[in-house]
């Protein structure tokens, strides 16, 4: 039984290191070979435990509340394929720059490669993903707890984006009742225990330095593009743009306030690209387009230069424009960039956002639709919430018909832009802050997910969740595929309805029929503080076909 016991401990040292770290949260999955870090986890009053039966949800859920709460979480899960589960929330976070811990228990090495039960070859299971690993060897007194604690301060202090692997091998007995052996092990660290530093710091210096040419280039004709950000930084980014006079883009996620909206629709008029063609440097701050025709553009685009200024680590500009890639948070670049007051020098392009509005009003107006709600989100938000939205048709629909507010909090998976983890990613997000939220996600999105209706019983505050329903991957219908073979390969209508499901998960219902309806569902889910799922029961293609139709009459202007 000594053996447990010294799992025990070094599982406790392990979670307590990581603490040290500003590493609050923890997600567990059910699993025997986990046992060590789990009732390590239970144990350590400086952690929230999270807990869910589906590792992929669970991944998800870790990833939501690290990109909410902007700190690192933890996820403990078994060994086997509990591990491989893991794999999508890994990538997105790899992309998109939010900090996971991944704990993954194993079997020791004497049981690889020899027909164990549950034992598959976990070191290096993820590749070239995350941003650190740490293979750990089966727990031994003979190792100092001082080697121990100072890997993981090391691994810690090297993660700014991305995830660390910690895998963590475990001999059985995993189970027994010497709660107080081997203390002499650990209180070799000292006063280590009674304090909150980590054991090795390593200090890193942060400074953003002015571009030494900036005096002239501010003076020339710029456009601001604003991709995924802080709610923060997107009003930052916005009151920038407008003192220094460039055209800002903004995209779904950014924050901005979208100050020319409907980009999506505008972008593809000749006149429109013919003054943007003028801009003499394009900055582009965050990453993540959505828009198809920004997209496009940007690919197109010639200017002097484009620079790129986001904190993740890497070129981010898949056009690989002549520029400058600033490696840095957007709010210390603008606090060393300032903006001199000058005059604006692209004001028709509010001309055709204005036009490309009327079209969508004149279009939408009287509808309930896919596309309406899209385009009149904003009214069904908590003043005081956030919003997550998900993938495929739905994001683009928001992004070129919708104008969100400016600094309202909007979260999505949009780095590999996959449908894996939606609503356990959304509840993430509400977990770590606490806000009334809303999720919309499109109908097979929410059967990729739909373990994770699980996690929406026990939530602090109010949840909306919007299931648009428009039976299949209607994304598909927006693209030139063939159309003999898209409802069978490509869109995939599956025929459900979510009535069951919530009911199965006890959730409130609802089916609004009318805009009034909608509006009504949200208002008492706001008030009573509950969490409902809403099904929007649309037509097929009609979304799809919408923006086409839209996308036609503003060129044609």
């Amino acid at each position: 039984m000594s053996n447990s016991a010294f799992n025990r401990r070094w599982a406790e040292l392990l979670l307590e290191a990581l603490t040290r770290h500003g590493l609050r949260h923890v997600c567990i999955a059910p699993g025997s070979r986990s046992t060590p870090l789990t009732l390590a986890a239970a144990e350590n009053h400086k952690l929230i435990c999270h807990t869910h039966f589906d590792e992929r949800g669970l991944g998800h859920l870790a990833l939501g509340l690290a990109k909410a709460g902007k700190e690192p979480v933890a996820v403990i899960v078994t060994s086997g394929t509990a591990v491989a589960n893991l794999y999508p929330s890994l990538i997105e976070a790899g992309l998109t720059g939010e900090r996971l811990v991944f704990l993954t228990a194993d079997r020791p090495p004497e049981l690889i490669d020899c027909g164990a039960n549950q034992a598959i070859r976990q070191i290096g299971i993820f590749a070239s993903h995350p941003t650190q690993t740490l293979a750990l060897p089966r727990p031994t007194k003979d190792i100092p707890a001082s080697w121990l604690v100072s890997s993981i301060d090391t691994g810690m202090s090297n993660l700014k984006q991305g995830a660390l692997h910690i895998n963590c091998p475990f001999a059985e007995p995993l189970y027994g009742n010497e709660m107080t052996a081997h203390q002499d092990w650990l209180q070799t660290l000292g006063e280590w225990w009674q304090g909150d530093e980590p054991w090795l710091v390593q200090p890193e210096m942060h400074t953003t330095i002015k571009a030494t040419d900036w005096d002239i280039w501010q003076k020339k004709q710029g456009i601001v593009l604003a991709g995924r950000m802080s709610a923060e930084e997107g009003k930052f980014v916005a009151q920038w743009a407008k003192d220094i006079g460039w055209p800002l883009i903004g995209d779904v996620l950014s924050q901005t306030g979208q100050p020319l909206p409907h980009a999506d629709l505008w972008l593809n008029h000749p006149r429109a690209q013919k003054i943007l063609a003028q801009g003499q440097l394009v900055i582009q701050f965050g990453a993540s387009l959505t828009g198809k025709r920004l997209l496009q553009w940007q690919a197109k685009c010639q200017p002097e230069q484009y620079w790129v200024v986001d904190p993740i680590a890497g070129r981010l500009d898949p056009a690989n424009h002549r520029g400058r890639k600033f490696t840095c948070s957007v709010a210390d670049w603008l606090r060393e960039h300032p903006a001199y007051l000058c005059v604006s020098w692209a004001d028709e392009l509010n001309t055709w956002s204005r036009s490309a509005s009327k079209c969508v009003e004149t279009k939408l107006a009287g509808e309930f639709s896919e596309a309406a709600v899209a385009h009149q989100l904003p009214q069904l938000l908590s003043e005081e919430g956030q919003l997550f939205i998900g993938n495929s048709l739905i994001v683009r629909l928001i992004d070129a018909l919708g104008q969100l507010p400016a600094g309202y909090p909007v979260y999505s998976n949009r780095g590999a832009s996959g449908i894996d983890g939606l609503i356990s990613t959304a509840v993430g997000a509400q977990r770590s802050t606490d806000k009334p939220t809303l999720a919309i996600v499109g109908d097979i999105s929410a059967l990729y997910d739909l373990n994770s209706l699980a996690l929406l019983r026990h939530l602090s505050n109010s949840m909306l969740l919007i299931i648009v329903n428009n039976n299949g991957g209607q994304i598909f219908s927006l693209l030139p595929t063939p159309q003999e073979e898209r409802q069978r390969f490509y869109c995939m209508p599956q025929d459900v309805n979510f009535d069951h499901a919530a009911a199965m998960f006890g959730l409130h219902y609802a089916a609004p029929q009318n805009w009034s309806e909608l509006k009504q569902c949200a208002q008492q889910a706001w008030e009573r503080k509950e969490t409902t799922l809403i099904e929007l029961k649309v037509s097929g293609s009609e979304g799809a076909i919408c923006l086409q139709e839209l996308l036609k009459q503003v060129a044609d202007l």
